[in-house]
């Protein structure tokens, strides 16, 4: 078995019968770790310390350098799979999801890193978080995640419309009723103000900072705060479902091969 096929095997599950290998197990350890590092990175008492410091800094060169040398092997062997031979396969494997959450995973530290580190460039770290996509490739369950969303897509836009509308219409009602002729004409001087407080009811989040007093407010507070519990269950129940679907299509698939 030449370098490039052992590699290949090594990188892309479905190229294995079964079980992660062991450089894909490193991979994910790298990812957990330097999810450690960014949560740590951000404690004062730490990056107040210059050997910390230096440590966060040999830390993140490595896992850059590991991530880049990754990216450039999975592009490499990325032409095994005859629909990524040739430059434009190579540039079909580049725009895949994955192949972009790769690119994220490591490109913008390294900008970061080019440039000086500016506090405005700073905010590119935020995109770690893409790292986690690395993991998910390794779990079948988040695949049959992104086919339950992809599949309840519609149900879900309209379950979000129904939200959207039933948010607006409430911080409407509640601004006529406390802020124009109310006694809490502060908190719902305007209906973006109102807006928050909707937000908040509709989501039974209940922060409590902004409430009616009066007592017509007080029961169209009542009505949307049980109307919420709906607009909270409806798209939990759409996309319950279609992920119930999802994995009993899998497992009959599964058990036809």
């Amino acid at each position: 078995m030449s370098l490039k096929q052992s590699l290949y095997e090594q990188l892309v599950p479905e190229a294995r019968a079964s079980g992660i290998s062991r450089l894909n197990l490193f991979i994910v350890g790298v990812v957990l770790a330097s999810f450690l590092f960014l949560a740590l990175e951000t404690e004062p008492t730490l990056t107040g310390d210059p050997r910390w410091v230096q440590a966060f800094a040999v830390f993140n060169t490595g896992v850059l350098a590991i991530f880049t040398l990754e990216y450039a092997a999975r592009l490499w062997v990325a032409g095994l799979d005859p629909q990524y031979r040739g430059f434009g396969g190579r540039l079909n494997y580049m725009t895949r999801f994955y192949s972009v959450a790769d690119l994220l995973a490591f490109a913008p530290e390294l900008v970061v890193m080019a440039l000086g580190g500016g506090g405005s460039l700073l905010v590119l770290r935020v995109l770690r978080l893409a790292r986690l996509v690395k993991i998910a490739r390794f779990v079948p369950a988040f695949d049959a995640l992104g086919a339950a969303l992809r599949r309840s897509g519609s149900q879900l836009l309209t379950s979000l419309a129904v939200a959207l509308s039933l948010v607006y219409v409430s911080a409407v009602l509640l601004y006529f009723v406390e802020g124009v002729g109310g006694e809490h004409q502060e908190q719902f001087a305007s209906i973006p103000r109102a807006i928050w407080w909707a937000v908040a009811t509709l989501t039974t989040v209940g922060y409590g900072d902004v409430y009616p007093v009066t007592p017509l407010g007080r029961f169209f507070s009542a009505i949307i705060a049980i109307a919420g519990i709906g607009v909270v269950a409806l798209p939990a129940g759409v996309f319950a479902s279609a992920f119930s679907d999802e994995l009993r299509e899998r497992r009959e698939r599964g058990q036809g091969q």
